[in-house]
């Protein structure tokens, strides 16, 4: 019976011992059981699937974040269309913890393809990788696998089972029990090649923190080994590829995380990847090749050790025991065979020398397109996500934009900055350009297809090499192409109107009570009562032949105070011309007068019809609009007052408070008395003679002005007049000493009362003139609040506009893309359509984790009426026929010489601000030069000129630059206008 158990102890022994070698029971069995961890790709939402939670490869490559995207796109409009389902028992296999087996990528990042699906952006990460284990030399392979897994590739184990190495394994748990004993026992590890890279790309934090974890990584490693069959010996390459192509190894600054032999090197070294590889393939050469050789044989065994540590070894304080560590593994390769006598002493002859990360950081070209960086800050917003993790993600993404126009528009406005190319441009000349001065020049172009689904942006680029995007990201003052919008919303209240008025006989319109200040109103109800056909159209294109005076002689109460405004050419101001005159001419004053009607229809329709208030002056209405004028008022005092002293010591602000008031006696003991209202007469006669130069008070004196000024003396706003100092300062002096770490809301809040005690004097019957004025700041600020939600519906990009005429003529700032998005909007009779940039998007292609994303069709919305879009259109187009922008007239002709329609604004920027009076207009901040357009029936969008900065107080061009280039672009623009979807002739 002994015997028998001994033979079976022994057989079972055997089994084992072949096991070990063979791997052929876990080659059959893994096998059989991978081919049931499947999935496949379904149509719509009904995927079923689980996404990695943890892992620092699943989460560079976005895999993580699936959940998060799906709802982050879901509100941007986008639905899954095609997704991922796993089988039973891959749900069931990532239920109990494993990681899901796949064919993982090594090498990823961002695709973004045009609309014909052209590459215009691939960002792959990491950056330098070997295609195929045929790229890797052997001596690294060779090196790899003696440092880490030394029967990895034993061509005579074809099943073996890579993930454990069953001796090393026992020799790892045996040595853990002998930690338990004591812990100077040496505990080798137990990791193969294939459970590292479970542990760096899955595992949370890519660490093993306990045995579980290291069984996970194991089962994982063992599964992910039989994918393609029992053979595994072209899994086990592929493991000594991907090891060697993502290997982590810490992070570097002004470059981010390192992975991979190929980044390491470049990163930590300066050394070319290309060049390593070819030093390392060759025979062991002689002299400086040699050295070559033994220098990045040196980088590359460091950089495999340093895996174990990355961010000790290779960053600083690890760097000497790095290089002590694969000095020795050099002599230990040397003494296995693996490289010659010669390689290692000309190794260790090359001491490791890394990169100098602040003289010479390890920064990546960047070649990024304005249209590709917009759609990607696009991205990084919908996917919340940072341009740095979205280059990263695994991610192909298809845009509207149209690759091969985008890079002809961009060469032609790059060749601008020459004066031969601008010469035939017809750019040189008056109110344009001088050739000593092209370079500062900047161009900004985009253009927009109107298609059934939405507005697709087919261009968008910009000629600077500044990450801000001036078509989206910018808030400039571009002239008169505010009058498009201040026409906009005229036509649209005359449409309004229509609607009120048109039903009604002339006798009964002949009975409405219409204020006399309120001309639009009174206008219609006359036109309306008297015309013979009172269709909109027709009332629409009698609106544009009102007319306004161009006389710049009249100032207007606006914005709080008296403005006077100009025309750009002196010889329009004794006209009167039409409003379709003045926008073709772009003369300034027409359009201020009519900002100024739109105000005051705004302030006598309005739901509250504020503009009564004016008459009666016993309207309980008029204390509330005062008392909110006293705190907007006294809130614009305060924040100045704030910006002042904010940050500064007690001490400081009282300093700085002191020096800036004329000294007197009375002065100071009004301002000393607030601030320690405790003091005694002795120490304000001490801050006197201080801060008087040592003038000394007599005692009757001194005791007299110390009761004059007491707390109880005076009120705030007396104290203030008493001191020549504006009151809200010398309180907020004050309540800062106390409060030093006081916010401003804090500061708002504490000075609520105070606020309006100051402007008490208007409350006050005798100063109803005064009275008067600021209740009608106050409704002109809420009438702008409701021109703004008009400006708002058709595509205004800014919150508030600034209250005051001068938004006619473009002081509200405005972006191009947002005045492409009005023009769209016309193009469109009035129907607001979503602007296009992105078709869809596709994460983790090939991988179990594919999802694709599409936009969700919808219907635009109407926000404007098509009579008033047709008005515009018409008037648009006859500021080319016949205004400013008249050199474009007949300039685009399709193939069949048709000319195609043209309309489109004009406007001239130049933002300033004043130093002081005596700085005349100004020093400029920039000079602007826009046209926004329509080409035909489907296109439109802007062109812009700019000069950013001090200097382009020096440059005169006007709107005249940006027509003439984009005449000049016609040859380019012309093929894409065609309509390709119009049957051939």
């Amino acid at each position: 019976m002994t015997g028998l158990v001994v033979l079976g102890l022994i057989g079972g022994g055997f089994l084992v011992a072949e096991e070990i070698q063979t791997s052929r029971l876990q080659a059959e069995h893994l096998t059989r059981y991978a081919a049931q961890l499947s999935y496949q790709m379904v149509e719509g939402q009904d995927g079923s699937v689980r996404y990695p939670a943890h892992g620092p490869f699943d989460e560079r490559l976005g895999y993580t974040r699936l959940p998060a995207v799906i709802a982050h796109l879901d509100a941007h409009g986008f639905r899954r269309v095609r997704q991922a389902r796993f089988s039973d028992a891959l749900m069931d296999y990532t239920g109990r913890g494993y990681f899901v087996p796949f064919h993982e990528k090594t090498r990823a990042g961002l695709d973004l393809a045009d609309s014909r699906g052209e590459t215009l952006y691939d960002f792959r990460y990491p950056y330098r990788t070997y295609p195929d284990f045929q790229a890797v030399p052997p001596r690294m392979a060779q090196a790899l696998m003696f440092i880490e897994n030394r029967d990895l590739l034993d061509e005579t184990r074809p099943r073996m089972n890579p993930a454990v190495d069953w001796i090393r394994f026992a020799r790892a748990v045996l040595g853990r029990v002998g930690r338990l004993v004591s812990e100077d026992f040496d505990a080798p590890g137990g990791s193969t090649l294939a459970t590292q890279i479970e542990k760096f790309r899955h595992s949370p934090d890519g660490v093993t923190p306990n045995a579980s974890e290291k069984l996970r990584q194991m089962v994982s490693a063992s599964v992910r080994a039989y994918l393609d069959g029992e053979e595994t010996l072209p899994s086990r390459r592929r493991l000594i590829l991907d090891y060697l192509n993502t290997v982590p190894l810490s992070a570097a600054p002004g470059h981010g995380e390192v992975n991979g032999i190929g980044d390491g090197l470049w990163v930590w070294f300066g050394t070319d990847f290309e060049q390593a590889n070819a030093l390392l393939a060759a025979q062991d050469g002689t002299g400086e090749q040699l050295a070559a050789q033994g220098r990045v044989l040196h980088q590359v065994v460091a950089l495999m050790i340093a895996h174990r540590r990355p961010t000790y070894y290779l960053p600083f304080k690890g760097r000497e025991a790095l290089a002590r560590l694969s000095e020795s593994h050099l002599r230990l390769l040397a003494e296995n065979g693996l490289i010659s006598p010669a390689l290692r002493d000309a190794a260790l002859a090359q001491p490791l020398r890394f990169r100098d990360l602040a003289a010479d950081p390890p920064l990546q070209p960047a070649h990024v397109s304005k249209g590709t960086t917009a759609i990607r800050n696009r991205l990084a917003g919908m996917l919340d996500a940072s341009l740095y993790e979205l280059d990263r993600f695994d991610l192909a993404v298809s845009t509207t934009l149209d690759g091969e126009l985008q890079a002809k528009v961009s060469d032609f406005l790059n060749q601008l900055a020459t004066p031969e190319f601008a010469r035939k441009q017809g750019l040189l000349g008056e109110r344009m350009l001088v050739p000593s001065k092209l370079e500062s020049v900047h161009y900004s172009f985009n253009l927009v297809e109107r298609m059934p689904d939405g507005n697709r942006v087919r261009v968008q680029t910009d000629t600077t090499d500044q990450p801000l995007d001036i078509n989206e990201g910018s808030k400039l003052e571009l002239g008169s192409t505010a009058k498009l919008r201040v026409l906009t919303t005229y036509l649209e209240i005359i449409a309004e109107l229509h609607q009120r008025l048109s039903s009604q006989s002339p006798a009964e319109l002949r009975k409405l009570k219409i204020d006399s200040r309120d001309r639009l109103s009174l206008w219609a109800v006359e036109y309306q009562a008297h015309a013979t056909d009172r269709s909109l159209p027709t009332m629409l294109q009698a609106a544009l032949e009102r007319h306004y005076s161009a006389s710049p002689a009249e100032s207007f109460f606006t914005g709080g105070g008296a403005h006077t405004f100009n025309n750009f050419r002196a010889e329009d101001n004794g006209r009167v011309p039409t409003l379709r005159e003045a926008l073709q001419g772009s003369i300034n004053l027409p359009f201020v007068r009519l900002m100024r009607d739109i105000v005051r229809y705004t302030m006598y329709n309005g739901p509250s019809q504020t503009a009564h208030l004016l008459e009666d002056d016993s309207n309980p209405q008029r204390a509330d609009y005062l008392a909110r004028f006293a705190d907007r008022e006294g809130q614009t005092f305060l924040r100045r007052f704030w910006h002042k002293y904010h940050g500064k010591s007690p001490e400081q602000i009282r300093e700085d408070f002191l020096d800036d008031l004329h000294p007197t006696a009375d002065r100071l003991a009004a301002v000393f008395r607030y601030l320690d209202p405790q003091a005694t007469p002795a120490q304000l006669g001490a801050f006197l003679r201080e801060r008087l130069a040592g003038k000394a008070l007599s005692d009757e004196a001194l005791a007299r002005i110390h009761e004059r000024n007491a707390p109880e003396a005076y009120d705030l706003t007396d104290r203030g007049y008493v001191a020549r100092v504006h009151p809200l300062e010398l309180w907020l002096v004050g309540h800062l000493i106390a409060h030093p770490e006081a916010r401003w809301s804090e500061v708002v809040a504490a000075s609520t009362n105070e606020r309006q005690a100051v402007y008490r004097w208007l409350f006050r019957s005798r100063h109803k003139g005064a009275r008067d004025s600021r209740i009608y700041t106050m409704m002109e600020i809420e009438a702008f609040v409701d021109i703004h939600r008009r400006w708002a519906r058709v595509g205004y990009p800014f919150g508030h506009l600034v209250p005051s005429f001068a938004t006619a003529l473009g002081s509200s700032g405005d972006r191009p893309a947002a005045l492409a998005e009005l023009m769209g909007i016309i193009v469109n009779d009035g129907v607001r359509q979503p602007t296009l940039r992105i078709d869809h998007l596709d994460f983790g292609v090939g991988t179990p984790y594919e999802t694709r994303f599409a936009r969700q069709s919808g219907e635009g919305e109407r926000v404007m009426a098509p009579e008033v879009a047709a008005a515009l259109r018409n008037a648009l187009s006859e500021v080319v026929e016949g205004g400013t922008a008249r050199r474009l007239s007949g300039a685009f002709k399709l193939a069949d010489g048709k000319p195609l329609p043209v309309g489109g604004k004009t406007g001239t920027g130049d933002n300033r601000i004043v130093i002081s009076q005596g700085h005349g207009r100004g020093v400029a901040l920039n000079r602007t030069a826009t046209f926004v357009f329509y080409l035909g029936p489907r296109h439109f969008g802007t062109l812009t000129a700019y000069v950013m900065g001090p200097d382009a107080a020096s440059y005169q061009f006007t709107s005249a630059l940006p027509v003439q280039i984009l005449k000049s672009m016609g040859p380019i623009l012309i093929p894409h206008l065609e309509d390709k979807t119009a049957p051939p002739p």
